[in-house]
């Protein structure tokens, strides 16, 4: 068992799979001897060489049509966008040609490809740079989503992702990549689609996704002494998203909470909510509750970015109202 950091894992995750398949290969912008602009990618290039390990082009559309050429021709590519704000730049591919490939070409061609990418605010990069968009990837057939909110997870999903025969965005959180956790030695893999519960309780369903997971987990701590027991499940991966965990922690607290970056419109958590409506919605004992960022772009100024985000504290406020009312 090893301390490592978020962003040590990244590395730790794509290198485990590039050891074990060499038809896994792994580019972006400044990813190789540079190790990344978040310092994410550190030893790769060392490790695998460049004709593995490559810089490109500043051109997120090149990158995205590289990625799955290579994956159409039988490699297994890893791709780099470093922000993912910059979907918006190439979203051509992520939307119209990645998820579509298997689909339109009869199973014939499969699309094996990661496209991992820095999300979230948090990091005073401005309202271009500090975008949670999981939703904007959500909503398209065909991709497969995924969010770690811990380095162990990382690795895990990281090798889900890579063996998975289907296109994935894989979104880690920039304001995570210096927290710390503890990682099993030797490999990890995990299973796309599964949540964890983190934090079992009695009273109440709180749901969050990589940033939001140790506030919604601090806020259950918070709430605790007030004799507010809160069950916090880590969704991890939106699509698949795992719907038996979710009805079934509701079935038992009979109340939910979910815990969203993204702006309150069309997040990921309305159509969470939309779910236990049509399939739990007898066990609920009130109405669900999102929490959310405000439909607005992201300030740059820190009091305000840390203003609009859910922080512990109203998350803990939002919950001790609703299960006082």
């Amino acid at each position: 068992m090893a301390e490592l950091t978020y962003r040590d894992a990244v590395a730790r995750g794509i290198a485990q799979e590039m050891a074990r398949d060499p038809d896994v290969i792994f580019f972006g912008e400044d990813v190789a001897k540079a190790g990344g602009v978040f310092k994410a990618t550190v030893g790769l290039y060392e490790q695998f060489g460049p004709r593995r390990v490559r810089d490109t082009p500043i051109s997120e559309q090149a990158i995205m049509g590289a990625a799955m050429g290579a994956a159409m021709t039988g490699l297994k590519p890893i791709a780099e966008i470093m922000f993912s704000d910059f979907f918006a730049v190439c979203f051509d591919y992520i939307a119209n040609e990645f998820p579509k490939s298997r689909y339109m070409s009869n199973g014939q061609l499969k699309c094996p490809l990661v496209v991992r990418t820095g999300n979230g605010a948090g990091s005073r990069f401005g309202a271009q740079h500090s975008q949670s968009v999981e939703n904007w990837c959500m909503m398209i057939p065909g991709l497969k989503v995924v969010a770690p909110s811990n380095p162990r997870d990382v690795i895990g999903l990281m090798a889900a992702a890579v063996r998975d025969p289907d296109p994935v965005i894989f979104f880690e959180h920039k304001s995570l990549y210096p927290t710390k956790g503890e990682v099993p030695d030797g490999e990890i893999v995990d299973t796309l689609g599964s949540a964890k519960i983190l934090r079992p309780g009695r009273d109440a369903t709180i749901l969050a996704l990589a940033l939001m997971v140790p506030r919604a987990l601090a806020a259950a701590e918070k709430l605790a002494p007030l004799g507010i027991d809160c069950e916090v499940i880590d969704v991890r991966s939106l699509v698949p998203l795992d719907t038996r965990a979710i009805l079934g922690s509701v079935s038992r607290t009979h109340r939910l909470f979910t815990v969203e970056e993204n702006p309150r419109l069309c997040g990921w958590g309305a159509e969470i909510v939309s779910i236990v409506a049509d399939e739990a919605f007898y066990d609920l004992d009130g109405p669900p509750v999102r929490i959310t960022t405000p439909h607005v772009p992201l300030p740059a100024a820190d009091i305000l970015e840390d203003m609009i985000l859910p922080t512990v504290e109203r998350i803990a406020e939002t919950v001790r109202r609703a299960l006082s009312s």
